[in-house]
């Protein structure tokens, strides 16, 4: 192929990309922010693309910015897209692609909607990043456009999950078995926070509940840490975690053992 020049190959593409996000009647969403170089959030090296809004309220979570949509940008599709296709073939050799993100990506399903088709119209590997408690505003012709779905699993039992996130566990439990029967590939988060998920017996109940889907090709199970407290503290809100320890390794060797027992692939 002749040399051309970089932004005209970027174009190219973007202009297809936007075509196809525009046929699906969107043109704009709340982003928090992206990120161009990730590398925990799917396979590869990635476009990480953090959506605005989240009904969750999760003790541990690490970005409570993302809350309410209109703390982001209205940002439009056509630009993400633009943008994405700068970085289109550094993916494609780091053998990444695209993950939306949040907050939960899909407070915005019509916006997560355009932005995976238009990532599919530029051949790129597509994740979802998402608790599944909004799974039923996931259409088909959504998840039709994802690749890879990262679910986070919070608890497995319905009073932790309450606890934990202060929403019901039961959309996510739907949402989990909806993608199995679609044999969607999924790689299951689990965070280790001691005190607070790390019973062996309720890490049994999401092992077994996991493994009985079919669909999971693996497991990471990540250990909490403190790096989200600054932003609790700067919003004025209460930390409940502040002090916590991480988990110490003998702790994450045995909750992954557990894993392992039921058959699941664990990183």
């Amino acid at each position: 192929m002749p040399d051309t020049d970089t932004a005209t190959v970027a174009a190219c593409p973007s202009r297809t990309a936007a075509k196809a996000a525009r046929d699906l009647a969107v043109s704009e969403g709340w982003v928090h922010s992206t990120e161009t170089f990730g590398t925990t959030d799917g396979p590869g090296i990635r476009y990480i693309l953090f959506l605005s809004g989240c009904p969750l309220r999760c003790q541990y979570c690490h970005n409570p910015d993302t809350w309410h949509r209109k703390d982001g940008t209205l940002t439009a599709v056509d630009d993400i897209l633009a943008d994405i296709a700068k970085y289109r073939h550094f993916f494609a050799r780091g053998r990444g692609g695209v993950t939306l993100s949040g907050g939960e990506p899909l407070v915005q399903p019509d916006f997560c909607k355009a932005i995976l088709r238009g990532c599919k119209e530029m051949g790129l590997h597509t994740a979802l990043d998402t608790s599944g408690y909004l799974g039923d505003k996931a259409d088909d012709a959504l998840l039709d456009d994802v690749d890879l779905v990262l679910l986070d699993a919070k608890a497995a039992r319905k009073s932790k999950y309450k606890a934990l996130t202060g929403v019901a566990l039961d959309p996510t439990v739907r949402f989990a078995e909806r993608l199995a029967h679609r044999d969607q590939r999924v790689w299951l988060r689990y965070v280790l926070v001691p005190g607070l998920t790390d019973n062996l017996d309720d890490v049994e109940s999401m092992a077994t509940f996991a493994a009985s889907l079919g669909n999971i090709d693996r497991v990471d199970v990540l250990p909490f840490h403190q790096m989200g407290e600054h932003k609790w503290r700067e919003l004025g809100l209460n930390y409940k975690l502040a002090g916590k320890p991480t988990p110490t390794p003998e702790a994450v060797d045995r909750v992954r053992k557990t894993f392992r027992a039921a058959g699941l692939l664990v990183s």
